[in-house]
């Protein structure tokens, strides 16, 4: 957050016109049609460690002075692109060293009509900036990546970023609107900021420019018991201030900077009256460790809640999502794979679906094993050819009809040569910490008619806050282990690299796995990433 000058009011007529949802403003009934899903704690707090680790690895801070912003930038970007967010990468010439804004837009719903979300992703130079603004950016990180994983129906399209250069004075999210054209500030129906939402300290601020917009995080908190305020002390500091100067409707949550914690507010709120709500604030000591479970878990949720509410079709009813693993795969005309079919229950209650294929190419056929299963249930997709099967890749859509919803999802079949393409997996994979067991991902390699070869490749993009913790192992079809990485005590985070292994004696054709156990407490990741070339 950054201290700046307090704007004055008058965007709140502009609601109606603008877009944003006129809910009353005072004693709502929680609305529980939308079904908003949990914003996971979990995973914000290993969020948070990745930025505290890039804090670590650069003098302490995540400024865009040094190379922490940057490092911050492509650890968010890199986790949005797998879960299929369309990322912009805009450098503000104003900034800091030219730092850039990330854009990510979730790419359905009404384009006309755009939800965003914001908060800053630089640190001031004094410390890693966890609580200021890790917090913020954490939080809307995981509810980006929840809105992917949950794939639910959008009336509107939702776009997040994450700022440069705020603490300089807001000079990153100032570029990006003062570099809209006036059209594409129209689409723009309302923006929500968030800015240090895990102080020690806490209380509950709202943001009251657009009553109808804090109406709707008021109807959360509401919901749950708490008692929110207005953000007196927010008001014109943060990126907020930005949109709202161009006359957009804006909205967004804080839990305190070095204002200080009245005896009311204590005594509504808990914690310690006559202190700052954050006396960490702008200081080396905003760690990991000045960050308390409560008021992050509670923001992250009215973050859900609030989304869920202004974008996503409100005629949710019974819903569910369907993925596929591995999304590709390539076969040589005669052979068959298979492909794991997932579904989830994301709203209301579960529902039978039947499953079907479409866009076979000639001498193909789908068949699932079961046909028909309930939301929350698996299915094995198998795809075979024949003889005469045309060589190409050609895009399968798998049709999950429910009911009472339908949705889709796509496998890249590749019926070949004997090209022996790269097999990629990109789904994400979670690696439990110690003493968790080892996790495995696929490739299934198909139409390779020789043997591996004695310089096969195995690329790995892991996200992990201490990757001399891994063990990893390429595993051959028939079983056979091949040791690619064992346990350092390299502290380094994170591991983009390409392995090369003499598999000459192993078919090509099958099952490939990658193993990784995570051999050392206390660090966590997950696998975004892995490429074999055979």
């Amino acid at each position: 957050m950054k201290w700046k000058s307090k704007l004055g009011a008058g965007v709140t007529a502009l609601a109606a016109v603008l877009g944003v949802v006129t809910a009353p403003a005072a004693t709502a009934a929680p609305v529980t049609a939308l079904a908003a899903p949990d914003i996971s704690l979990a995973n914000i707090k290993t969020h948070l460690n990745q930025l505290q680790t890039i804090a670590n690895n650069n003098g302490g801070t995540r400024s865009p002075r040094g190379a922490g912003y940057a490092a911050s930038v492509s650890y968010v970007e890199n986790l949005l692109k797998n879960a299929g967010f369309t990322t912009t990468r805009q450098t503000c010439t104003s900034c800091i060293g030219q730092s850039q804004n990330l854009i990510a837009e979730w790419p359905q719903g009404d384009a006309s009509q755009v939800i965003m979300l914001g908060a800053h992703l630089d640190s001031v130079s004094a410390g890693p900036g966890i609580n200021d603004n890790g917090s913020g950016s954490a939080s809307i990180l995981e509810t980006a990546l929840t809105l992917a994983r949950t794939n639910p129906a959008m009336a509107k399209r939702v776009r997040f970023a994450w700022w440069a250069d705020e603490e300089s004075g807001l000079v990153g999210s100032k570029y990006y609107v003062n570099n809209l054209p006036s059209s594409e500030r129209t689409k723009i129906k309302t923006y929500l900021n968030f800015d240090m939402i895990g102080s020690k300290n806490w209380g509950y601020f709202v943001y009251d420019d657009v009553a109808s917009v804090k109406a709707i995080f008021d109807e959360y908190f509401s919901s749950i018991g708490i008692q929110t305020e207005g953000d007196s002390e927010g008001d014109g500091r943060s990126d907020h201030a930005s949109f709202k100067s161009a006359g957009i409707p804006v909205g967004g949550l804080a839990t305190g900077a070095g204002d200080i914690k009245s005896s009311a507010q204590a005594q509504k709120w808990g914690g310690t009256a006559g202190a700052a709500f954050d006396n960490c604030y702008h200081r080396a000591c905003d760690t990991t460790s000045n960050i308390p479970d409560a008021p992050l878990e509670k923001n992250s949720d009215a973050i859900g809640y609030a989304l869920w509410k202004l974008a996503v079709a409100t005629t949710q009813g019974n819903d569910f999502s369907v993925s596929l693993n591995p999304t590709a795969g390539t076969v040589q005309p005669g052979q068959s794979l298979q492909v794991a079919v997932g579904t989830a229950t994301t709203s209301g209650s579960a529902q039978s679906i039947s499953l079907s294929a479409s866009g076979l190419p000639a001498g193909a056929t789908a068949s699932f094993s079961p046909a028909t299963i309930s939301s929350g249930g698996s299915s094995t997709l198998t795809i075979s050819t024949s003889s005469t099967t045309p060589t190409g890749t050609f895009p399968v859509t798998v049709t999950a009809d429910g009911a009472n919803a339908d949705h889709t999802a796509t496998f890249s079949l590749g019926v070949g040569t004997s090209s022996c393409a790269p097999v990629t997996n990109g789904s994400q994979l979670t690696i439990p910490d110690y003493p968790g067991a080892a996790v495995s991902s696929t490739a299934n390699v198909g139409g390779c008619t020789r043997n591996a070869s004695n310089a096969t490749k195995v690329e790995v993009h892991i996200t992990h806050t201490y990757r001399g913790d891994l063990v990893i192992d390429l595993v051959a079809p028939d079983g056979t282990a091949y040791r690619l990485k064992n346990s350092s005590s390299d502290s380094t985070p994170n591991l983009d690299t390409t392995y090369t292994v003499n598999a000459s004696s192993e078919a090509a054709n099958g099952t490939w796995k990658l193993q990784i156990k995570d051999v050392g407490p206390a660090d966590t990741g997950y696998l975004s990433s892995w490429t074999l070339t055979v």
